[in-house]
């Protein structure tokens, strides 16, 4: 599978003892969500993944900004504990479900044992159109766009020395 330099990011990001939840922005198809998903697999991380488009009613309970309530909403959801050594909590497509963005702050202030990964692609219009307070400064960003020329030589490189082999 493709590996990608921002695979080096998350590494950092989860090692950092004062990490805030990481949102990740860019456009469609960017591999924004399989990155998350090939991260937590090459580092033997338990993937909590919830797709917030699939579970719209979500909006309303993040809007309570009750991180316990959230989190038990979430378990239940998912069958299973989420706070566990080595596990994951990915909320993907997260502008589908504007309050999460929000919440992300009493993540940060409430549950920082909890590492936090948001995706999504249509977060600008969500940025720009909003009625609630930002979680600024209680959360981080990072931009994928498409593959770089890098990511693609190492890619096709590697390809062709498997072939050769």
């Amino acid at each position: 599978m493709m590996k990608r330099i921002a695979e080096w990011h998350l590494k950092s990001w989860l090692k950092n003892r004062y990490r805030k939840p990481l949102v990740i922005r860019g456009a469609r198809q960017v591999g924004k969500s399989t990155l998350v998903r090939k991260f937590a697999e090459n580092n033997d991380l338990t993937l909590n993944e919830i797709n917030l488009e699939q579970h719209l009613e979500l909006n309303d309970i993040f809007k309570t900004l009750d991180s316990g309530i959230i989190l038990k909403e979430l378990e239940g959801l998912l069958g299973k504990k989420i706070i566990r050594p080595d596990s994951i909590l990915f909320l993907d497509e997260i502008q589908a479900t504007p309050y999460a963005l929000q919440a992300l702050r009493y993540f940060y202030e409430e549950l920082p044992e909890i590492p936090v990964v948001a995706a999504g692609s249509l977060l600008e219009f969500v940025l720009s159109d909003h009625s609630f307070s930002m979680p600024v400064g209680r959360i981080n960003y990072l931009h994928l766009g498409p593959m770089t020329f890098e990511e693609y030589l190492e890619e096709s490189a590697g390809g062709l020395l498997k072939t050769i082999m």
